[in-house]
C-alpha cells in the first residue's frame, strides 16, 4: 500500500469530497489562530470562518455554519470544539488531533507561567496589585458575556408569548442556582432542558430514556480525597458539563476548588478567571490555574488534558453524526431549554464573584468595568488590562490588596 493510500485510510472518517490538507499545514495554521487568539469565541469563530471559508475555501460557507450549530448543541467549550471538527473535516481523526493541540497550546502554555507568577509563594508587590484589580473586574465580565448570548438565544425561543415566558423562567432559574446552589447547578440545567423537550416534542416521537440526565451524576459524583485523582476527575466534569460556554464551568470549578478541596483561595480564584481571559484560547483553560495551584505544573498539564478531552472525544466519535443531532426534535428542544438557563447562570455566577471582594477600591473597579463594558461597549482583554494596571498603582500607592 503506498503512502498516500495509507494516510487515505487514516482519514476515511474525514467529510467525503474534503480537500485533502496537509497536518503541516493544519499545525501551522490552527497554532496560528492559537497564538493571536484573544478575545474569546467570537474571535476563534471569525478566525476559523477567514481561513476555512474565505481564504482557503476548505469549507463551504454553509457547512462551516452547521458546524457553530452543531458545537453549540454540545457540552464543553463551543470554539475549541469548532476548531477540531474544521480540522476533522480536513484529515479524519489525525486532522482533529493535531488542529486541536495546536489550537490549545498556546494559550495553555502562556497562562500556566502567569499562574506560576501570580500563584508564587511570595508574589511581588505589583503582581498582587494586578491581581487584585483583575479580579475585581471579572464579576462584570461574566454579565457582559451572558448579555452577549441573549440575543441569538431569545431569537430561538419564537414569537410566541408562553416560549417567551418559559425563556425567562429558565434564564431566572439558572440564574439562582449559580448565585445559591454552586455544584447543584447542573441539576437545574438539565431539570429546564426536560421540562422544554417536553414541551416541544409530542408522544409520537422518540425521546432519549434517560440518557439526558447523565451529567447529573457526573456533576455530583466526587473522589472522598484530595490528590491529583481528584484534580483530574473535577477538570473532565469542567470540560464535559461546561453548557454554553466558558463561564458556566465557575459556579461548579469554584465549589470544588474552594471550598470542597481547598486547592486556592476565593482571589487566587478570581485571578484564574481573569487570565482565562486575558490570555488566547477558550475559557475552560481556566481549569489548568486551578490544577497548578493543586499540584504545580504537572497538575496544570493534567487538569487541561482532562478537561478538554471530552471535546476531542465528542468530535472524533460524533463528527459523522452530528447532522442527525441537529434534527432531532429531542436534542433542540432539551438545548433550547437549557440555554436561557445557562445565560442565567453566568450572569448569576456574577454575584458571588462580587461577594469575594474584600477592599472598597475594587467595588470602584469593578463599577468601571461594568460601565467600559456594558456602556461603552469595548472589549473584555482592554478591560481587565486596565483593571490590573489600576491595581498596580493602588499596591504601590499602599492601598489595601491582600
Amino acid at each position: 500500500m503506498t503512502s498516500e493510500a495509507t494516510a487515505d485510510a487514516a482519514d476515511g472518517e474525514r467529510k467525503p469530497g474534503a480537500p485533502r490538507v496537509g497536518l503541516g499545514v493544519i499545525a501551522r495554521e490552527w497554532g496560528r489562530i492559537g497564538c493571536i487568539g484573544f478575545g474569546g469565541p467570537p474571535t476563534h469563530i471569525a478566525l476559523l470562518r477567514q481561513l476555512c471559508v474565505q481564504r482557503r475555501g476548505w469549507i463551504s460557507a454553509s457547512e462551516f455554519e452547521d458546524g457553530i450549530a452543531a458545537t453549540n448543541l454540545l457540552p464543553g467549550p463551543a470554539s475549541t470544539q469548532l476548531a477540531i471538527l474544521t480540522a476533522w473535516r480536513l484529515r479524519g481523526t489525525p486532522g482533529a488531533l493535531v488542529g486541536g493541540v495546536c489550537f490549545i497550546v498556546p494559550g495553555l502554555v502562556l497562562i500556566l507561567a502567569l499562574a506560576a507568577l501570580f500563584l508564587a509563594g511570595d508574589p511581588p508587590l505589583w503582581v498582587l496589585g494586578a491581581a487584585a484589580g483583575a479580579g475585581a473586574a471579572v464579576a462584570a465580565v461574566a454579565v457582559q458575556a451572558a448579555g452577549a448570548l441573549v440575543p441569538a438565544s431569545w431569537k430561538r425561543a419564537g414569537d410566541r408569548r408562553a416560549a417567551r415566558a418559559r425563556w425567562v423562567g429558565y434564564a431566572l432559574a439558572g440564574g439562582a442556582a449559580a448565585a445559591l446552589a454552586g455544584p447543584w447547578l447542573v441539576i437545574v440545567l438539565v431539570a429546564v432542558g426536560l421540562a422544554e423537550m417536553g414541551v416541544r416534542t409530542s408522544p409520537a416521537v422518540s425521546r432519549p430514556r434517560g440518557g439526558a440526565a447523565w451529567p447529573v451524576p457526573l456533576a455530583l459524583a466526587a473522589p472522598a480525597a484530595g490528590g491529583l485523582g481528584a484534580l483530574a476527575w473535577v477538570a473532565f466534569k469542567i470540560g464535559a458539563l461546561s453548557y454554553g460556554g466558558g463561564f458556566v464551568i465557575i459556579p461548579l470549578m469554584q465549589a470544588d476548588a474552594v471550598d470542597r478541596y481547598h486547592w486556592m483561595s476565593d482571589g487566587q480564584f478570581l485571578n484564574a478567571v481573569a487570565l482565562g481571559q486575558i490570555t488566547p484560547g477558550p475559557v475552560v483553560q481556566t481549569v489548568a490555574v486551578v490544577g497548578y495551584a493543586a499540584a504545580g505544573l504537572g497538575g496544570g498539564l493534567l487538569a487541561a488534558a482532562a478537561a478538554f478531552a471530552p471535546s476531542f472525544l465528542l468530535v472524533i466519535l460524533g463528527g459523522s453524526r452530528f447532522d442527525r443531532l441537529r434534527s432531532s426534535a429531542a436534542v433542540q428542544g432539551f438545548f433550547a431549554g437549557a440555554g436561557p438557563a445557562v445565560i442565567g447562570a453566568i450572569a448569576g455566577s456574577a454575584i458571588p464573584l462580587a461577594l469575594v471582594l474584600q477592599h472598597a477600591w475594587q467595588f470602584g473597579v469593578l463599577a468601571a468595568t461594568a460601565g467600559w463594558l456594558l456602556g461603552l461597549q469595548r472589549g473584555v482583554v482592554s478591560a481587565l488590562l486596565g483593571a490590573g494596571t489600576f491595581g498596580i498603582v493602588a499596591a504601590l500607592a499602599g492601598w489595601p490588596v491582600t
